[in-house]
């Protein structure tokens, strides 16, 4: 924390921070040069937090001053009012959470903008996991009431193996909040980051008035709107000045200034590179709820966060301003417009220009591809889009071979393993409630495996193959459960299992050798999806005997490829 020391905000323009300005600099076509500037628009992110800290509440906020809604909805709102933009699903909008991850694209002072809404319930933590390999930023939502959560300190961990850098917005500051400098010291002392405050709360509850900018020396006082569904009227000022000073009680404006006072006497300067590294997070005070700071944590994301960075594939590093386009599948969602009944892959380019009815080479099966039916998404309206560029998200519709994790490219030396699987931690049979609609019930399981909405395994050495869902919360059962009945129209029963943990064998292990194995009394071996051995344990007691029993036998709580793409 400390003094500002900042030359002119930089902006998608000036790449020096990317560490692409060198090859920018040397580019001479028109045609590659319109690639660079495109790319340079372009802003990928994802909004992180723990449950009801706000985030569903932000995403609207954000679109409301993007001008991607008119009007903003939230998760909390009454009957009369509409569900949220960004929660499609009606299991989402009877619970009021976020279930699935949702693409929602806009366009706001010259940039276009890609912003990933995730589930906050830690039940589909891998769904969010996955979205953070898609994105090159993060905003993570604090409650200022409450401070750090369980939920967002693990997805903070997510985004720091990845090195993304990250935003924080501490929300609900016209609610009782914690101290911001006791919130600001929760942040290096639980998360060991870096925060730089850029605004300062000007008190909280009823009598938060608004925020200090510290970039710009000026005072945001904020006036509500009816139930914050339009653009909070802001007024500018010096914090010395006369119409400032008199909206301002003595004791505030005197809390105020020695905290300002505070902040510039430790003496920390503002670190652009530190932020791009993830080593910092710029701090922002507000609440969404009420449109309060929404559009300085906007302007100061858009002027500090990243442009599309390189990627590493298999083979190569690849560089966003490639000729060659090159884009992985980070999700794909059935059903998501009822009146289709069709699947969408989402990917997220790499390098190069999207162009619809493309022809690319799917590397898993080696396979040419037709990239003919292309969308840009907001929730679950789409809009076809006949071209794109890195960075960017695109939903290409109807290619049932895809699968999460694949590569689509025109330069077949390219293929990006960058999506993980996680550790499951509960187990259930899934049973066919009605032999009448077995086929449905098959078709709808194998479809949402595809989607990696829950893992599967397969016990060894039963004659019966009943699906053994793997899932990383018990609301994952309830999800499937709930998208085969209504999207299928096939009933299914849960049944529970006594184990509480897997781990993954070594790699090299087949059938013939688990037989040599001395299992502890209640475990099983099963195998995953890509034909791995795995060790079923009902207690954690009993993967300790197993180490002690079957000596060198070295036990993995990630799949090995999962491993490996972490690991990195």
């Amino acid at each position: 924390m400390g003094g500002l020391s900042l030359a002119a905000p930089f902006t998608a323009a000036d790449s020096a921070h990317s560490g692409l300005s060198k090859s920018f600099s040397l580019i001479s076509s028109p045609a590659l040069v319109s690639l660079t500037e495109e790319i340079n628009k372009r802003r990928t992110f994802a909004i992180i937090s723990h449950p009801d800290a706000g985030k569903t509440t932000l995403t609207e906020k954000l679109l409301l001053y993007g001008g991607g809604v008119q009007l903003a909805g939230s998760v909390t709102a009454r009957k009369n009012q509409r569900a949220s933009t960004s929660d499609w699903m009606e299991l989402e909008r009877k619970r009021g959470i976020s279930v699935s991850s949702t693409v929602l694209q806009f366009q706001y002072e010259g940039f276009s903008i890609n912003l990933l809404d995730t589930p906050g319930h830690k039940d589909f933590s891998e769904d969010t996991y996955r979205v953070l390999t898609a994105v090159d930023a993060a905003v993570m939502v604090i409650d200022a009431g409450k401070g750090i959560e369980s939920q967002t300190k693990k997805l903070f961990e997510v985004c720091r193996q990845r090195s993304i850098p990250i935003f924080t917005f501490m929300n609900k500051c016209d609610r009782p909040v914690r101290d911001p400098l006791s919130l600001l010291d929760e942040l290096e002392s639980v998360l060991g980051i870096q925060s730089y405050p850029v605004n300062w709360p000007i008190g909280n509850g009823i009598d938060f008035k608004g925020v200090y900018d510290r970039l710009t020396s000026t005072v945001n006082l904020f006036e509500r709107t009816a139930g914050g569904v339009y653009r909070a009227p802001v007024s500018l000022g010096n914090f010395s000045d006369p119409f400032i000073r008199e909206r301002l009680d003595d004791a505030l404006y005197e809390t105020v200034s020695e905290e300002l006072e505070m902040l510039e006497m430790a003496g920390a300067e503002f670190s652009e590179q530190a932020v791009l590294a993830g080593e910092t997070t710029p701090v922002f005070y507000g609440s969404a709820m009420n449109n309060f700071g929404v559009k300085l944590l906007l302007d100061g994301f858009l002027n500090y966060s990243p442009p599309p960075q390189a990627r590493n594939s298999e083979s190569q590093a690849v560089a966003p301003d490639s000729p060659n386009f090159s884009a992985f599948i980070f999700k794909i969602q059935a059903n998501m417009d009822p009146r289709h009944r069709d699947r969408i892959a989402f990917i997220r380019i790499c390098s190069g220009k999207f162009e619809r009815d493309m022809t690319v080479t799917h590397p898993r099966s080696g396979k040419k591809v037709r990239l003919s039916s292309s969308h840009k998404l907001f929730g679950n309206d789409r809009e076809t889009v006949n071209e794109a560029y890195a960075g960017d998200i695109v939903g290409l519709v109807g290619l049932n071979d895809f699968g999460i994790g694949d590569t689509l490219t025109n330069d077949p030396s390219v293929q990006y393993s960058e999506i993980p699987r996680f550790t499951p931690e509960t187990f259930a049979y899934l049973h066919n409630a009605n032999t009448g609609k077995f086929k449905q019930f098959r078709q709808g399981l194998d479809q949402l495996l595809q989607e990696g909405v829950i893992q599967v395994l397969h016990l060894n050495d039963t004659a019966v193959r009943v699906p053994l869902l793997a899932a990383v919360g018990q609301l994952q059962f309830e999800v499937v459960q709930y998208r085969l009945e209504t999207e299928y129209n096939a009933e299914s029963r849960l049944e529970t299992t006594p184990w509480e943990a897997v781990r993954w064998l070594p790699s090299e292990f087949k059938e013939k050798d688990v037989e040599s194995l001395q299992l502890p009394t209640g475990s099983r071996i099963a195998w995953d999806v890509d034909d791995q051995a795995v060790v079923l344990f009902p207690t954690e007691w009993t993967i300790n005997y197993f180490t002690e029993t079957n000596k060198g036998i070295r036990l993995s709580q990630l799949p090995h490829a999962s491993e490996a793409i972490l690991d990195r």
